[in-house]
């Protein structure tokens, strides 16, 4: 202890220190400097490349531009993170090297680690090969509105191991790679809206599907819908004889994702449309009797009794 108080071992701290500061430190801050720029060049570069990759595709290939920017985001999104874990270990290992810590038993247990891991790991393994496959097999990507073992919402975040999904209440759903079972995606490429629209029997059918059609034919010439529908509407004809209502079926193609604005403000005017050139939409009627009379109840109107109906006795 006393050896701590000493001019000799303070003299040899401060030597030893001094000389770490001037040749150690300026080559660690050095190295510290490379990796932040090595990031920075990096996450340009995936930049640059992912923008000329987007070019190309839209010239070459038939997919919309939406298309292409959704693939590539989510793609560029995985090889960044992948670029970004290959620079930090190869930092973290100079770095070692560098503070004189023997980094080849550090290698040779994470060697044996790994290999225990790998046996051990299936599911995570499982899970790494199934997002591999997604991402190959361009199933869905970040910004589609998909269907995963049942839950549907927004894909925010795809990943190699995980999958992550909004619903439109805002709940956030992760599912791993290695347990999704079915997939569907409701916005590649193309989207549509289906309807089925329900007349009573009385009306003239030709006459409602002429409707339908004009009303979709004007919503294409809308400024704020005319970008977003793909393709006139096709009506299917009768589709099915309902308990109240003779069922005719329509779709409307739009772009990916705007299938619901479009298919609500097409039934608005659909039932303006109706409602102007008096079509009956069916809707559930109730009869009401009276005490344990059969007939239905009857109103007469007494002309003694200013403005008042009572029932038939």
């Amino acid at each position: 202890m006393n050896t701590l108080f000493t001019a000799d071992f303070w003299g040899t701290l401060l030597t030893r220190l001094s000389h770490w500061i001037f040749t150690e430190l300026p080559s660690i801050v050095i190295l510290i400097v490379l990796l932040l720029v090595t990031l920075r060049v990096s996450f340009f570069m995936i930049q640059k490349i992912r923008n000329l990759l987007a070019k190309r595709t839209v010239h070459q290939s038939e997919e919309p531009n939406l298309e292409v920017e959704k693939r590539l985001n989510t793609l560029m999104g995985i090889v960044r993170k992948i670029v970004a874990v290959m620079i930090w270990s190869i930092f973290i290992m100079i770095f070692l090297k560098k503070i004189n810590i023997d980094i080849a038993p550090i290698l040779a247990g994470a060697g044996i680690v790994g290999l225990a891991v790998g046996f051990g790991a299936q599911e995570l393994v499982r899970d790494f090969i199934s997002g591999f496959f997604i991402l190959l097999e361009n199933q869905i990507r970040t910004g589609d509105v998909a269907i995963i073992n049942g839950t549907g919402g927004l894909v925010e975040k795809i990943e190699l191991r995980t999958i992550t999904l909004r619903d439109l209440s805002g709940v956030v759903h992760i599912f791993q790679n290695g347990k999704i079972n079915t997939v569907s995606n409701m916005t590649k490429e193309w989207s549509a809206m289906v309807f089925d629209i329900g007349v009573a029997y009385k009306e003239d059918l030709d006459q409602v599907m002429k409707i339908m059609q004009e009303v979709a034919e004007k919503m294409r010439q809308d400024n704020q819908y005319k970008n977003l529908i793909l393709e006139p509407m096709e009506i299917f004809g009768l589709d099915s004889f309902g308990d109240s209502a003779l069922v005719i079926k329509g779709r409307l193609k739009t772009k990916p994702s705007h299938q619901w604005t479009v298919g609500r403000e097409y039934r608005k005017r659909l039932k303006a449309a109706f409602d102007q050139q008096r079509i009956e939409i069916p809707f559930p009627h109730r009869t009401i009797y009276w005490g344990e009379e059969i007939d239905p109840l009857k109103l007469v109107m007494d002309k003694e009794q200013t403005g008042k109906t009572w029932p038939e006795q």
